[in-house]
């Protein structure tokens, strides 16, 4: 079993940044695909980045409105999962879970359903 804990949420201004970490604990996150999701008040649990797994670093997806602005990481070492968040916007206020898939991992990795274990999420709220 997997416990992951989010962390790095809070209050910024329109255009600032912030860091997310996703520590996971239980077994170590070799081999899991790693995503980030938000979910707005009144609306759906929605795609926002994924990382795969790799001895050196994996590979990348974003949703396309955080193109170029979020980038998701991961330190093997320290079973973490980073979502640098820059240039943030007001429509980005939601909560931000992290999510794994355990391994064998087949197919895209942008949906709900494709993940296995969650965190219990942190709030980031953006100002105008």
């Amino acid at each position: 079993q997997v416990q992951l804990v989010e962390s790095g949420g809070g209050l910024v201004q329109a255009g600032g940044s912030l860091r997310l970490s996703c520590a996971a604990s239980g077994r170590t996150l070799n081999s899991y695909t790693m995503g980030w999701f938000r979910q707005a008040p009144g609306k759906e649990r929605q795609f926002v980045a994924a990382i795969s797994w790799s001895w050196s670093v994996g590979s990348t997806y974003y949703e396309d409105s955080v193109k170029g602005r979020f980038t998701i990481s991961r330190d093997n070492a320290k079973n973490t999962v980073y979502l640098q968040m820059n240039s943030l916007k007001p429509e980005g206020t939601a909560v931000y879970y992290c999510a794994g898939r355990a391994p064998p991992v087949a197919g895209t990795p942008f949906f709900v359903s494709n993940y296995d274990y969650w965190g219990q999420g942190t709030q980031v709220t953006v100002s105008s």
